[in-house]
């Protein structure tokens, strides 16, 4: 599959307008949509920066399909126990690190702010998104989602996608 570009600063708009909608998907409780950002046979990974620059194989959540991501969600609001909170997300403008015929490579800074029933606010992760790109239908789509957090302790578990 082809993909061609009027300009990179169109390129770059349609990229950031993907990240605006999927932390909005997220910060906003429509987790169910959230697979749908994907392809069909995708990776979405949370690690820490450690294990990723050592190449450590072990993460705090690990899917390697869109299947996989709906089970994820459907384990959230059926199984899991966990403190109700909202998450908020400020996204960098994406770096544009490649980009071919076929797919697009980016890194993205975020920071996640999570506020429990109680009101409270508290920064609960920071770092960067690695992600491939492709083009499906006219939409962008991830190929490969590779969330590398900084912090180096999670006050709870990661039970939403970051």
């Amino acid at each position: 599959m082809k993909m061609t570009f009027e300009s990179d600063a169109q390129l770059q708009a349609e990229i950031s307008l993907l990240f605006s909608q999927y932390a909005a998907c997220i910060d906003n409780d429509r987790l169910e949509k959230w697979p749908e950002f994907f392809v069909e046979q995708c990776f979405y990974k949370i690690q820490s920066r450690e294990n990723h620059d050592r190449k450590l194989p072990i993460s705090a959540m690990e899917c390697d399909s869109k299947n996989m991501l709906v089970d994820r969600i459907v384990s959230l609001r059926e199984a899991n126990i966990f403190a109700e909170h909202m998450y908020r997300h400020i996204i960098s403008i994406p770096l544009i690190l490649s980009k071919s015929e076929n797919e697009i490579a980016t890194q993205t800074n975020y920071l996640v702010i999570s506020t429990l029933q109680s009101g409270i606010s508290h920064i609960f992760s920071a770092g960067r998104y690695q992600d491939r790109l492709v083009r499906i239908d006219g939409q962008l789509k991830f190929v490969e989602r590779i969330v590398i957090f900084d912090t180096n302790s999670i006050r709870t578990q990661i039970v939403t996608p970051i």
